[in-house]
């Protein structure tokens, strides 16, 4: 049986009960305590909200630290759509139980994920029957996108910011990835970042500040 997910999370700054709920999903070889730095800068914008950063469910098989969403040795697309669909029932799953010990529909959930975590929150977050409210990728990929057509149930507005230099997923990703989505009638905000490398940079932040605020924020 899998492990639940955990990992650190941040907020509400308010002090209160959240409001809203935003799962921050790391990179491969990384952990939960990779992304949650975003927390404090997206909380000035999103006091109510309360942000989750799990650690994947996998030990990297690729380096001696760090987990991993789904194993990328084999990098065969049967192989892959396998794990990325392992990884997204446990992901599923656990939305699943933060939103409901939190009182909170998945309209106020957001996805904001990181290369391998970008990955996931495009599968998962486009076949959850409720929401999420919006998506935020930073230097990912879509993957099994040629499933994604009879697949898709939610069509949340999908941020997508991507380096011009990423020496590990190249500018050619987001190309596919907002063609594809797109074609799949969802609504996607693509930005292609100069020099910027396999990282996110402050212009990238400010843009998922926006649209986490536009989908969640409480207006008076």
């Amino acid at each position: 049986m899998a492990q639940p997910l955990d990992g650190p999370s941040f907020g509400p700054a308010t002090g209160g009960r959240p409001d809203s709920l935003v799962v921050l999903l790391h990179g491969l070889g990384a952990d939960g305590n990779d992304l949650i730095g975003l927390a404090p800068a997206f909380a000035q914008a999103l006091p109510g909200t309360l942000f989750v950063s799990p650690d994947a469910p996998q030990p990297c098989d690729m380096a001696p630290y760090g987990r991993q969403w789904f194993s990328l040795q084999d990098r065969r697309p049967a192989t892959i759509e396998a794990g990325v669909r392992a990884a997204a029932s446990i992901l599923d799953a656990f939305l699943d139980g933060l939103l409901a010990g939190h009182g909170l529909g998945g309209d106020r959930l957001a996805l904001v994920g990181f290369s391998q975590g970008t990955m996931m929150s495009l599968h998962v977050g486009l076949r959850r029957t409720a929401g999420p409210a919006a998506i935020v990728g930073y230097s990912g990929s879509l993957v099994t996108g040629n499933k994604l057509p009879a697949e898709i149930v939610s069509r949340p507005p999908v941020l997508l910011v991507h380096g011009d230099a990423d020496p590990i997923l190249p500018p050619s990703a987001l190309d596919f990835a907002e063609a594809a989505l797109k074609a799949a009638g969802v609504p996607v905000d693509a930005h292609l970042r100069p020099g910027l490398p396999h990282s996110i940079d402050e212009e990238g932040v400010r843009l998922g500040t926006a649209l986490l605020v536009r989908t969640l924020g409480r207006r008076a």
